[in-house]
């Protein structure tokens, strides 16, 4: 090797290497595309190029629903840790410890409350960062708090939904909580509360069967999976081959399981109108001053 190749080029290198950050640029799910993560950001996790609405955190949804960015969360109780004892390749409390450290969440449901265009409301958001979102039991005393916040404020209860479905690690106690939430449910109809779910990206297993779809309004959001089994179980079953966008957010509303697919950034305005309907109330802004009437001019003697 000559001295340029020993010396000059590794010099060369180090003067032309720039650090640049691993979390500068983000790939789309759906289309590849590479997109700047600040860029990103500011459109609400959707990607630019195809509209793919890409999965969001906790924190960011509440930001993004609440009017100003403003909300506060609610202490929520936790359920004994491993009732069953559970071990497979790893056991059950080591999951959760490690769930608990990426995330910096304890369950998967988060639930604040503040106001939604100057409507007070409720809003509970799962958490797909947490174990993929599953349902076990501290999920079901999160739910019930959830729906009995909303009857203590007299408010409606918007609930976002994004889960593999129920807590495998809990077996039958994961399966008594859609039992449980729908009495939660109930408990809100029976108040005469407006009860929206917020569908997302995917919505799958025992939440579909339970509360996900006993909304007063159900909204998807754009190409969202939306089932019970997936596609392919689906398909291996029936062996035959399935439409196109099946489970996807528009095929539902076609089929009338959904009300409405509405994109992220029209979430905010869409969620306000429907809660003044569903309460009769208006909201909570005050109306511009009225403009003065000017005095009719006195009559010619």
């Amino acid at each position: 090797m000559s001295w340029i190749t020993e010396y000059v080029r590794p010099k060369i290198r180090g003067l032309l290497r720039r650090d640049v950050p691993d979390n500068l640029w983000t790939t789309c799910d759906s289309c590849s595309q590479m997109v700047l993560t600040k860029e990103l950001r500011k459109a609400q996790n959707v990607c630019p190029h195809c509209g793919h609405h890409m999965r969001v955190l906790v924190n960011d949804r509440l930001a993004w629903t609440f009017d100003n960015g403003e909300f506060t969360r609610i202490e929520l109780p936790l359920a004994p840790v491993d009732p069953l004892g559970f071990r497979d390749q790893k056991k059950y409390t080591d999951r959760l410890k490690d769930a608990r450290a990426k995330s910096h969440l304890d369950e998967s449901l988060v639930v604040a409350h503040g106001t939604i265009g100057g409507h007070n409301a409720v809003v509970g958001v799962m958490a797909f960062e947490f174990m993929a979102g599953t349902m076990g039991a501290a999920f079901g005393e999160r739910f019930v708090a959830a729906a009995r916040l909303a009857i203590l404020q007299k408010s409606p209860l918007v609930v976002f939904t994004a889960s593999g479905g129920a807590r495998m690690q809990e077996g039958v106690l994961s399966l008594m909580q859609m039992p449980r939430t729908t009495v939660a449910v109930q408990m809100l109809r029976d108040a005469g509360l407006p009860y929206i779910v917020v569908l997302t990206n995917p919505t799958t297993g025992g939440v579909t069967a339970s509360f996900a779809m006993l909304g007063d309004v159900q909204i998807g959001e754009p190409n969202a999976l939306i089932g019970f089994a997936g596609p392919r179980v689906i398909q291996d079953t029936v062996r035959e081959k399935l439409p196109e966008g099946f489970q996807r957010s528009e095929y539902l509303v076609e089929h009338g399981m959904l009300d409405m697919v509405v994109a992220r950034k029209d979430m905010p305005a869409t969620l306000s109108r429907l809660i003044g309907l569903l309460t009769h109330a208006p909201a909570d802004v005050k109306a511009p001053p009225p403009k003065p009437v000017a005095a009719p001019a006195a009559a010619a003697e």
